[in-house]
């Protein structure tokens, strides 16, 4: 839809049967075609659910964000993006269009409903539903209390909740520091969850099978709310730390008048790394020597060639030794050589720093 890629996983199967017995136990003999009406009304909830999603989907797209897909799961729905928001407004709009457009349908599904009904009161029709009531309000009065209890739900201000995502725009807006935005609403997740967790098990205590759903809400929201915390402290660290602050500052070069078949017998076979920096006398970083390419030079025939021509010249491995972390971890070479070349101001080479140093100065601390 709108371009869109809407899925399922395989849990909202199960949960879909669950919804339509559940309703059963509800609307089962108290109305005409009571089976039909519990049918379409869990199906068009999934549906509800799918708009509350678009409306996010669409917004995020509208702010430049690429949309992977929407998908539904046994707690509802989430839409998946290729990043966030860079801004606070922008996480605020994406956030809030979630729960406006689940207004919205509890608005049209009352109205309509009050159309088809118009003697019987929203709440009442719908949870004491007779003989004589009409199936089509029936329905409708159904689906917009159903949507109702999501919106009230959502909107708490604890992550991965929309409210926690509303919540955590404005704590971004009024302090300046995302990440501390990230934690606190992280925080109040975890202890909303609990207290959802409590619930639940009170509920089962007395044999009363809502409990084992909201056990489950309060698992997803801690695993996201963790997640979050995780995600805020990961953020400070890196907002902390520079280039310099995890590079190896001793690494092993290659001088730049070495032969490629010296580079291959001295580096390459006895430390097997996959590339190595090349200096001049005076430490100035020359350039990158990768493995692939001496291998190639050298079944060509050509083992006297100096590495100075063989240098891999199309990937930008510099990076400054006091650039933050953040600039580093969004770099090319990072990705595609697992590292990058600290230098100075005048080109010096100051150390390398790698993929795995990265994630172990990154490491959590006990």
């Amino acid at each position: 839809m709108f371009g869109i890629r809407i899925t399922a996983g395989i849990s909202w199967f199960l949960v879909l049967f669950i919804y339509i017995f559940l309703l059963q136990e509800l609307l089962g003999g108290q109305i005409p075609n009571a089976f039909a009406v519990t049918v379409l009304t869990a199906l068009t909830f999934f549906l509800s659910l799918v708009i509350h999603e678009l409306g996010h989907a669409l917004v995020a797209k509208r702010n430049g964000l690429e949309v992977i897909e929407i998908q539904l799961w046994a707690l509802g729905g989430i839409t998946r993006t290729s990043g966030s928001m860079e801004t606070p407004g922008g996480q605020f709009a994406v956030a809030a269009a979630g729960p406006l457009a689940t207004a919205a349908v509890i608005v049209i599904c009352g109205l309509l409903g009050n159309l088809a009904a118009p003697h019987e009161p929203l709440l009442g029709l719908a949870v004491e539903a007779g003989p004589h009531a009409s199936p089509v309000g029936v329905w409708l009065k159904v689906l917009a209390i159903l949507n109702l209890f999501v919106l009230a739900i959502n909107l708490i201000p604890a992550f991965p909740l929309d409210g926690g995502q509303l919540a955590q725009s404005a704590i971004w807006k009024l302090t300046g520091d995302r990440n501390l935005a990230v934690r606190v609403t992280g925080r109040l997740g975890q202890a909303f969850s609990i207290a959802i967790g409590l619930a639940g098990l009170y509920l089962l205590a007395r044999r009363d099978s809502n409990g084992f759903f909201l056990m489950l809400i309060a698992m997803f929201i801690y695993q996201g709310a963790g997640a979050a915390v995780i995600q805020g402290s990961l953020g400070q660290k890196i907002q902390r730390l520079t280039v310099a602050d995890v590079m190896d500052r001793e690494p092993i070069t290659i001088p730049v008048e070495t032969t490629l078949i010296d580079a291959q017998e001295q580096f390459f076979t006895p430390y097997k790394w996959p590339w190595f920096a090349v200096i001049d006398p005076a430490r100035h970083f020359i350039g990158v020597l990768r493995a692939e390419r001496v291998d190639a030079e050298l079944a060509a025939g050509r083992p006297a060639l100096s590495v100075l021509d063989a240098l891999d010249d199309d990937i930008p491995v510099r990076i400054g030794e006091t650039q933050p972390l953040e600039s580093l971890l969004r770099s090319e070479a990072l990705g595609r050589l697992g590292g990058m070349v600290a230098v100075d101001g005048e080109g010096t080479l100051r150390g390398v720093v790698t993929l795995a140093q990265v994630r172990q100065a990154l490491r959590p601390t006990s």
